[in-house]
């Protein structure tokens, strides 16, 4: 899994029948101090997440193992909204803050 952040949302009208009901976010990946690492990442959300939230997200085959996902076509998926993370003693992130 990769840490990033929430920085949008994606709407589409038309798309295959197996990805009807998911919602779909633009994730920002960060690094491990939150700093945005470039690029971004189009993910099924299946955890109601929402933006500016920090988030777990997978890819790849990884990315269909949840129950929402499963045997949809999705390559990337969230998975957690974070609550806090911390390195070496240090709160880098705590959710509310």
């Amino acid at each position: 899994m990769q840490i990033g952040k929430v920085v949008g949302t994606l709407v589409s009208t038309r798309k295959d029948e197996k990805l009807t009901g998911l919602k779909f976010l633009v994730v920002q990946p960060v690094d491990i101090d939150g700093r945005p690492t470039g690029g971004y990442v189009v993910a099924a959300d299946a955890v109601g997440a929402g933006v500016e939230e920090y988030v777990l997200y997978a890819t790849g085959s990884s990315a269909r193992q949840t129950v929402l996902t499963d045997k949809r076509p999705c390559d990337a998926t969230i998975m957690a909204i974070v609550d806090t993370w911390e390195i070496g003693g240090e709160i880098k992130y705590r959710k509310n803050e």
